[in-house]
C-alpha cells in the first residue's frame, strides 16, 4: 500500500471489499446452518428418529454436502471465466477484453520478463517456470479449488446418501457407484447451471445496462459498442 492510498482510509477502507462479502459469507453461512438442522430434524423427526445437536449437525454429512456443492459450482465459474475470457470476447461488454486483444497478450503488454517495472510481483520477472506458473496462478488455483471442492462433495454426499439408505434399510453404496447416481449428477448439475447462467447475463446485459460508479459497468455515457472498458 502507497502512502497515499494509506492516507485516503486505512486498513478497512483499503480492504472494505473483501471484509464486507467475507463477513456476509460467515453471516450466511451460520444462517444456513440453523436452517438447515432445523430441515434435518424435521426429517429425522418424520421416520422416527433422534433429532441431533447443532454441533452434531456441523460435523455431519449432510451439511458438508450442502456447502460445499454451493463451493464448487462458484469456483468452477470463476476458473472457466478467468480462463475462458483469454480468448472469449463480447462486444460492448465491459467483462471482456477490447475485440483486438483476444489471447494471452505480449511480455510488454502484461509487464512480464524484462517489461517488468520496480513494483511488479518479484516472479513476473523472473523468466522460466516461475514466470509460466505465476502468469496464470490464479487461473490454476481456482482449478485447484474447484476440484478440491468437488472432490469434498462427492465425499460428503456419499456419506450423506449412505446415512439414507440406512434410514430406509437400503444397502449403502461405494463413492464411485455414488458418482455415477443420479443423486450426485442433479446437485451438480443444478448448481453448474445457474453459475454459467449468471456469468451469460451479466456479459451481455452490462452491454445495455448501467451502475455508475461500478467498475464492473461501463461509464454511464459509454456506447452501447464500447468494449473492455470499465466505470
Amino acid at each position: 500500500m502507497t502512502a497515499r492510498e494509506g492516507a485516503t482510509g486505512g486498513f478497512w477502507r483499503a480492504n472494505s471489499l473483501t471484509l464486507v462479502f467475507g463477513g456476509a459469507f460467515l453471516v450466511v453461512l451460520a444462517c444456513q446452518a440453523v436452517a438447515g438442522r432445523a430441515e434435518f430434524n424435521e426429517q429425522l423427526t418424520t421416520a422416527g428418529l433422534q433429532q441431533v445437536t447443532f454441533g452434531q449437525y456441523l460435523t455431519s454429512s449432510d451439511f458438508a454436502v450442502d456447502v460445499t456443492e454451493n463451493w464448487q459450482s462458484e469456483f468452477l465459474q470463476f476458473f472457466l471465466y478467468i480462463f475462458g475470457t483469454v480468448w472469449l470476447l463480447q462486444r460492448g461488454s465491459p467483462e471482456s477484453k477490447k475485440l483486438h486483444e483476444a489471447g494471452p497478450e505480449s511480455e510488454a503488454e502484461q509487464r512480464m520478463g524484462a517489461h517488468a517495472r520496480a513494483d511488479s510481483p518479484r516472479w513476473a520477472g523472473a523468466g522460466g517456470w516461475r514466470q509460466t506458473l505465476y502468469s496464470r496462478s490464479l487461473g490454476i488455483v481456482m482449478a485447484l479449488l474447484f476440484l478440491l471442492s468437488w472432490l469434498a462433495q462427492s465425499i460428503a454426499g456419499t456419506a450423506a446418501y449412505n446415512a439414507e439408505q440406512l434410514r430406509e434399510l437400503s444397502e449403502p453404496v461405494s463413492w464411485a457407484a455414488y458418482l455415477a447416481s443420479a443423486d450426485f449428477w442433479s446437485r451438480t448439475l443444478q448448481n453448474w447451471q445457474s453459475e454459467l447462467l449468471a456469468v451469460a447475463a451479466m456479459a451481455i446485459l452490462s452491454v445495455y445496462l448501467r451502475q455508475r460508479g461500478s467498475p464492473e459497468s461501463k461509464p454511464v455515457g459509454a456506447s452501447h459498442a464500447t468494449t473492455g472498458v470499465e466505470g
